[in-house]
């Protein structure tokens, strides 16, 4: 039997994947959703794109019932990550009655605390809204049965380490407790032994098998000045159906949105100077008409977005695993994908760190760039792209030194978590990315 049906699941829960056809399960959902309905601990390892949400969110909605108040919680790193596994939640329970609320910071919390106290099942959200939620006494984590980490290691790296004890600690000792993470550092799973009880492992793919399959890799050499030349030859030889382009910086990713949209590109940007709700319009835009989304790594993991053909690196990132999780937005669900890189010749060493780390083979293109100066292109007084880019980046190290870990806004020791909760000045805010 290759279809859900080998899962015993409830009526709604058939009629709700049939609906978003979701005919057979992925190989992470395969062999998670027995484990979690046997009710028992677990850590997945897997790669970016391969149907970990549903092998979470399919066996708890099928364990909920409606009369549990408030018994599951499911903690992500980001906005952008909570509002797609609410959105999917949504669809799974469709008919069974079972109800989610999303938390996250930049939107209303007194419209998140009037939604909470509608006898909510599950909660959804990211670690600060959530403990400041709990300070109100709106969120009451006593009766938490269920327990989801998603996207582990990427809480641990925008040292969101702290609240996620500080919640756990809240929670009774019996409960469930899953864990995903596209990699496992010994910080996560350090956490997973202290609060997980004899959890099975599952790791789909190592860290070597990180990139799917289906995506072909490839890269440009350019000086930094004319890097926005390389850009846009690409695209007008390639022509991408629809691509992200990622920045490091938020300056760059506005000017490259500048730039393209003067072109006569369908454009639109995402990055952390916005608004919540200019984000989510940004992300509405690219999902049903923009050709491309320039984006800075608010983007790199947890957008469900499907038919991106391209990713394409202006800045190529020094850590080979931000690489791996850039590139995983596209070749979705078993899709082809393509990934393009733009490298300056100072940083050519960062093409055999990604080789070698997650065993791809990077392929050179070599572009005609002669019909793309700079008065095509519109460049004239400030209209230029940061010239150092790298400036903003944290812990850079060269090539014998591994890869590059940023700090993504972390906040100082003294602001962090002291192991208790209360209501008062905590200096709490989520996580709003500064590059």
């Amino acid at each position: 039997m290759d279809n859900f049906e080998k899962f015993n699941l409830n009526q709604e829960l058939y009629s709700a994947l049939k609906e978003m056809n979701f005919k057979t399960p992925t190989e992470v959902q395969e062999k998670a959703i027995p484990i979690i309905l046997n009710g028992r601990d677990i850590i997945v390892q897997s790669k970016t794109g391969t149907g970990k949400t549903g092998a979470f969110l399919i066996p708890i909605i099928q364990k909920l019932k409606v009369s549990d108040h408030l018994s599951a919680m499911i903690i992500v790193p980001t906005r952008e990550l909570a509002i797609q596994v609410h959105s999917v939640m949504k669809k799974l329970a469709h008919g069974s009655g079972i109800k989610g609320v999303l938390v996250y910071g930049g939107a209303s919390i007194n419209v998140q605390i009037d939604k909470l106290r509608e006898d909510a099942n599950i909660v959804i959200g990211t670690p600060g809204r959530i403990i400041d939620l709990m300070e109100r006494g709106e969120i009451d984590v006593t009766r938490i049965k269920f327990l989801v980490l998603d996207e582990a290691d990427m809480m641990l790296d925008l040292g969101f380490i702290d609240d996620i004890e500080l919640i756990i600690r809240s929670m009774p000792k019996e409960k469930q407790m899953m864990l995903f993470s596209a990699t496992m550092p010994s910080k996560i799973y350090g956490l997973s032994q202290r609060y997980m009880k004899k959890a099975d492992m599952l790791n789909i793919s190592s860290d070597q098998e990180l990139t799917v399959e289906t995506i072909s890799h490839s890269y440009g050499i350019s000086d930094r000045a004319h890097k926005i030349r390389t850009l846009v030859s690409y695209i007008d030889e390639y022509k991408p159906r629809k691509a992200i382009i990622f920045s490091d910086t938020k300056h760059n990713a506005d000017f490259l949105h500048r730039t393209l949209a003067r072109l006569g590109y369908q454009v639109a940007v995402i990055h952390g100077d916005m608004r919540q709700a200019q984000r989510e319009r940004s992300l509405m835009d690219f999902r049903h008409n923009v050709q491309f989304l320039v984006a800075t790594n608010v983007a790199s993991r947890g957008l469900d977005i499907t038919g991106i053909s391209h990713i394409i690196n202006y800045d190529t990132p020094l850590d080979p695993y931000v690489y791996v999780h850039r590139v995983g937005r596209s070749a979705r669900m078993g899709a082809d994908g393509v990934a393009f890189s733009i490298v300056v010749p100072e940083e050519e060493y960062v093409i055999r760190e990604i080789e070698n780390s997650v065993s791809v083979r990077m392929k050179p293109v070599y572009l005609d760039e002669s019909k793309f100066d700079d008065a095509a292109l519109g460049l004239k007084g400030n209209n230029r792209p940061e010239r150092s880019e790298r400036s903003d980046r944290s812990e850079r190290r060269g090539p014998s030194g591994g890869g590059y870990r940023g700090n993504y806004g972390r906040r100082p020791p003294q602001q962090r978590s002291n192991g208790n909760y209360s209501r008062g000045n905590r200096g709490r805010r989520e996580y709003h990315p500064n590059h």
